[in-house]
C-alpha cells in the first residue's frame, strides 16, 4: 500500500502532522499500536493535570476556613480520581479519532516494523512512502539498580492507575515528572520524601526557581534528600527499602510504594536498524529540519531526544512537514518556528514555568546581562486567591536590551510564561515590553512590575 507520507505514532506530533498533510492534500498511513494520543495523553500531561485539579481542591478544602467556611468535613476517593482521569482520557482520544476521519488518512491499529528505507510491515502487509516521520514517543527509565523493577516500584505509568492513596511514598527523582506526582501525593495524603541525585532538584530550571520550590514543598511536609545516589531497592513483607549513599554513608528510607521517576528515554520503532537511521542512547539524529540521517524519514517528538515536551514535539512536526512539502515543489525548507523558544511548566502547587536562557546557561555564553524580580505577595490579585507565595526573573541583554529569558514560580505560572515566549519570539525590547499595558488586577501585573524596574 503506497501513500505520500507514513506516520508512526499517534502522539502529539503524529496526528497533528497527520491532519495537517492531509489538509494540504498528501496521502497519509499513521501507525498506531496502542492508544491515540501517546504519552502526553495516556500516560503524560494530561492525567497528570487531572491529578493536579483534585490536589488542588483537596488543599483548598483544607484551607477554607481561612475563606470563613468552618467545620469542613469529606471523604477522599482515589477510585473515582482515577475513573475522573480515564473519562478525560477518553474523550479526547474521540477528538483525535474525530480529527484522523479523514478520506486521505489511512490508520492502522498495529505496530509497524520496518523493512527497509521506503517500507515498514504491518499484520504481513507492506506499507510504502518516500517520506516517513517517526513518533514513536518515550518510555520511562529505570535506574541500573537491584530492585528497580520490583513489584510496589511504580513509574508514571502505573501510578496513574493506583487504586489507594499510599501512607507513604518515596519518589527517586527530582526533576518535572517526580516533583509534579510528588505534590500531588502530598496533597492527597501520603508522606513524601524526594530523593536526587543532583544538589538541587529540577536540574534544569533556575536555580532560584527550583531552590523556592524546594522551600514550598518543604513547608508542606514533602522531605528532600539531595545529592544522593539510591543504589538500591528491597522489599520487606509489605515495605519498600530504597538505599541511598549520600557523601559516602548508606542510609535508607521506608515506604509504602517508590515511584521511579528518573526521567523517560526514547521509545525507538521495531527493527529501526533496518531503515538505516543513526540513532544513538539519546535518540535518532535529527538535523534542523527533523531529517534523519537517511532522506526522507524523519523524527519528531520524545523520540529525538531534543525536547520531551508535547507543544515541541507537536512543533517539530510542522517544521518536519513544511520540508516534505518544500522539496516536493522542489522550493527550499523554510519557516518560522522557532525551536529554540520553548516555555515549559513544572504543575506543583504552586507551579514553575521558565523559557529562554537560566542565569547560569546566560553566565556560561558570556552574555552581558541583567535580571530583575517581583514578588507575588505584593500582587492585589494573588493576595486575593490566597496565593501569596511566588517571583519572577526576567532577563534581559545589555547589548540590546530584548528580553533573554523568563522564570516564575507562583499561581498561574505555566500561563504567564507564555507571555514571554511570545515577546522573546518577536525580539521585543524591555523598554517596548514597559509600555504595554496590563489589566488590573491580575497575575500578569507581576509581570509587568518586573518589567518596571529596568
Amino acid at each position: 500500500m503506497k501513500s505520500d507520507l507514513i506516520i508512526i505514532g499517534s502522539g502529539p506530533g503524529g496526528y497533528a502532522t497527520a491532519a495537517q498533510a492531509a489538509a494540504k492534500g498528501l496521502s497519509v498511513t499513521i501507525f498506531e499500536s496502542k492508544e491515540f494520543g501517546g504519552t502526553c495523553l495516556n500516560k503524560g500531561c494530561i492525567p497528570t493535570k487531572s491529578f493536579c485539579k483534585n490536589a488542588e481542591v483537596l488543599d483548598n478544602l483544607k484551607e477554607a476556613e481561612s475563606y470563613g467556611i468552618k467545620d469542613v468535613s469529606f471523604i477522599f476517593d482515589i477510585n473515582k480520581v482515577v475513573e475522573r482521569k480515564d473519562e478525560i482520557i477518553s474523550q479526547l482520544q474521540c477528538a483525535i479519532i474525530s480529527l484522523l476521519d479523514n478520506p486521505l488518512i489511512n490508520v492502522v491499529n498495529e505496530e509497524a516494523t520496518f523493512k527497509d528505507s521506503k517500507t515498514l510491515v504491518a499484520k504481513g502487509i507492506k506499507y510504502s512512502a518516500d517520506n516517513i516521520i517517526i513518533a514513536t514517543g518515550s518510555e520511562p527509565k529505570f535506574l541500573p539498580i537491584e530492585g528497580a523493577h520490583l513489584p510496589n516500584v511504580l513509574t508514571s505509568d502505573e501510578i496513574l492507575d493506583i487504586d489507594h492513596v499510599p501512607a507513604s511514598l518515596c519518589v527517586i527523582g527530582g526533576g518535572v515528572i517526580g516533583m509534579e506526582f510528588a505534590s500531588i501525593f502530598n496533597s492527597f495524603g501520603t508522606e513524601v520524601t524526594v530523593v536526587e541525585f543532583c544538589k538541587e532538584i529540577l536540574p534544569n530550571f533556575d536555580n532560584d526557581i527550583a531552590k523556592r520550590l524546594k522551600l514550598s514543598l518543604s513547608k508542606k511536609g514533602i522531605k528532600f534528600i539531595t545529592g544522593a545516589a539510591v543504589t538500591s531497592i528491597k522489599e520487606s513483607k509489605k515495605e519498600v527499602i530504597v538505599m541511598y549513599d549520600k557523601k559516602g554513608e548508606q542510609q535508607e528510607i521506608v515506604c509504602e510504594k517508590a515511584l521511579m521517576a528518573v526521567g523517560r528515554k526514547p521509545h525507538l520503532p521495531a527493527k529501526i536498524e533496518a531503515s538505516g537511521v543513526e540513532y544513538n542512547p539519546h535518540g535518532i539524529v535529527v538535523d534542523s529540519t527533523m531529517q534523519t540521517t537517511v532522506p526522507g524519514i524523519y523524527a519528531i517528538g520524545d523520540v529525538n531526544g531534543l525536547c520531551m515536551l508535547a507543544h515541541a514535539a507537536t512543533f517539530q512536526g510542522k517544521r518536519a512537514l513544511n520540508s516534505i512539502l518544500a522539496r516536493r515543489n522542489n522550493e527550499t525548507p523554510a519557516d518560522k518556528i522557532r525551536l529554540d523558544i520553548i516555555p515549559s511548566a513544572v504543575f506543583t502547587r504552586p507551579e514553575a514555568a521558565m523559557v529562554g536562557l537560566t542565569e547560569e546557561e546566560a553566565k556560561a555564553k558570556g552574555i552581558d546581562f541583567t535580571s530583575k524580580k517581583s514578588f507575588f505577595r505584593a500582587n492585589g490579585k494573588a493576595l486575593a486567591m490566597n496565593e501569596p507565595e511566588g517571583i519572577v526573573k526576567i532577563l534581559v541583554s545589555n547589548t540590546d536590551r530584548k528580553l533573554l529569558g523568563c522564570h516564575l514560580f507562583g499561581a498561574h505560572a505555566a500561563d504567564l510564561v507564555q507571555e514571554i515566549a511570545d515577546l522573546i519570539y518577536t525580539g521585543t525590547t524591555i523598554d517596548d515590553f514597559a509600555q504595554m499595558i496590563h489589566a488590573h488586577p491580575t497575575l500578569g501585573e507581576v509581570v509587568q512590575a518586573t518589567v518596571q524596574q529596568f
